[in-house]
């Protein structure tokens, strides 16, 4: 639920509230298959994979609002998922507030307001690639950082 629709329903009577969110229980109660009696759940998308695997062998950090960021810094897009900065021990995953929107084939602007640092209050825009025309705004959300997993060694002695 968005923060917006959360402070919108905060601020209702809790009578109200209560008869807003009823169809939605509802609906998730009515969210399974009917032959076979096991709830649906969407098959991942090809974005969802490919992160999943990038993602393999890491464990997830604390959500951070800036990361540092050099001009040099790798980033990946997956389409429809996320934003993927940095690369060895610690990556950092940036989902934004509709990942859906991801394009790959769009080129993210950053008007950063620091030089060595990129918040979730910067200002972002994807322009086309090919054409470079305005294609949409991003709203980031926090980073969370990915950082390799260390096995350790098995000897003891």
């Amino acid at each position: 639920m968005t923060p917006a629709r959360l402070a919108l329903i905060s601020a209702m009577p809790l009578a109200l509230a209560t008869l807003h969110l009823a169809p939605l229980a509802a609906q998730d109660a009515d969210s399974s298959d009917v032959e076979t009696g096991t709830e649906a759940t969407p098959a991942p998308t090809e974005g969802e994979k490919r992160l999943a695997r990038l993602l393999e062998g890491r464990v997830a950090g604390e959500p951070l609002r800036c990361i540092r960021s050099l001009p040099s810094q790798r980033m990946q897009t997956i389409e429809g998922t996320a934003y993927v900065y940095g690369s060895g021990e610690t990556i950092y995953v940036q989902r934004t507030v509709n990942p859906r929107q991801i394009d790959d084939t769009d080129t993210l602007v950053t008007n950063r307001f620091s030089g060595t640092q990129l918040c979730r209050f910067d200002v972002m825009t994807t322009v086309d690639r090919f054409n470079g025309f305005f294609t949409g705004a991003v709203f980031f959300e926090d980073f969370v950082p990915y950082t390799r997993v260390k096995s350790e060694a098995t000897g003891e002695g």
